[in-house]
């Protein structure tokens, strides 16, 4: 809801009553029942959203907005299924830049992609793993990416891209990011790398595995990446050493009422 709000406000909407919305939802989920799928790994999707619904063209404010929810039965993300992905690293486009709008949920950002992503789809690949300035780290298509590995330091350590505002702050992403705190055993970094560190840790063996994480699918592992001339296999661990397979689990128990949680909103 704050994340909504933040985004409206970026582009001069107005602000919303989150309780009133909060109800709404649940009204909507209840009419909606019937369409709430049974099978585990799919679910009813629900995104909030916002419109202009300007009475004419200009470049201004609107002055009309319309808040709905679109909600709708899902399956797996990729065609592919619940398997792992390659990915295709743009050494040349950008998804966000420094003082943008990345790190809003703008449509914007991910209509500007979709072009790039029917080209490398043509090669093989799901996905690209997108760079910002000085070839550092950003994001994976739509979701937020991480790395598990050993860092220079010997130390094992999560690490993904940190909130400096081309970032979208992903409720996925802090979920898991809790989750890896909540461990113990293990370093929890966000902070920026490069991708000549990603390639670095390839050759030297020090990567555990690569993974994106968002809302539609939750997790997605990967098993490569091609960057320029190369292309770097990404180990993939089996799903009882799996810390992607073991966030997913913890997060689809959450969703599925198998366990109690903070984050769960009881509808009925």
């Amino acid at each position: 809801m704050k994340r909504l709000q933040r985004s409206m406000k970026r582009l001069c909407f107005p602000t919303f009553d989150e309780s009133d919305l909060l109800h709404g939802i649940k009204e909507l989920v209840k009419m909606d029942k019937s369409w709430i799928p049974s099978e585990k790994g799919y679910s009813l999707y629900l995104r909030p959203t916002a419109i202009s619904t300007n009475h004419a063209l200009g470049v201004a404010p609107s002055d009309s907005v319309k808040l709905y929810v679109i909600n709708s039965p899902v399956g797996p993300y990729y065609a592919t299924g619940f398997k792992p992905v390659k990915l295709y690293v743009d050494t040349k486009n950008h998804r966000a830049w420094p003082g943008g709008t990345g790190e809003y949920k703008l449509g914007a950002n991910y209509a500007g992609p979709i072009a790039l992503q029917k080209e490398v789809a043509k090669e093989g690949y799901q996905q690209i793993l997108w760079l910002g300035p000085n070839d550092v780290v950003d994001e994976v298509g739509a979701m937020n990416f991480m790395i598990v590995w050993k860092n220079r330091q010997g130390e094992r350590e999560l690490i993904t891209a940190p909130l400096d505002g081309t970032i979208l702050p992903g409720v996925t992403r802090d979920s898991i990011l809790t989750l890896a705190r909540q461990m113990g055993d293990l370093k929890v970094t966000e902070k920026r790398f490069t991708i000549q560190e990603v390639i670095e840790a390839s050759e030297q063996g020090r990567i555990e595995e690569a993974f994106g994480c968002g809302t539609a699918a939750i997790v997605t592992t990967v098993e490569g990446m091609k960057v320029g001339d190369k292309y770097l296999n990404i180990p993939l661990p089996d799903e009882k050493k799996s810390l992607a397979i073991q966030f997913m689990n913890k997060i689809l128990d959450i969703q599925y009422g198998v366990v109690d949680s903070e984050w769960a909103t009881i509808v009925a």
